[in-house]
């Protein structure tokens, strides 16, 4: 099983986002714990949690 992140907007479309792939929950949040303020600062501005094809949770970026 894969766990990546998804990155959209603020009308929820798709926006280019490093294309990191972990091998377990925890060190996905653990890596968007770090990276989060350049991710939104690229025009992110909510998250999605994916384990494989399956959404975990949505989460937004703004403070």
């Amino acid at each position: 099983m894969a766990w990546i992140w998804r990155y959209e907007d603020a009308d929820g479309q798709p926006v280019d986002g490093p294309s990191e792939t972990f091998p377990n929950q925890g060190d996905a949040e653990s890596w968007l714990g770090q990276q989060w303020r350049d991710l939104a600062a690229t025009g992110a501005t909510s998250v999605v949690l994916l384990e494989d094809d399956r959404e975990e949770y949505r989460m937004s970026l703004l403070s």
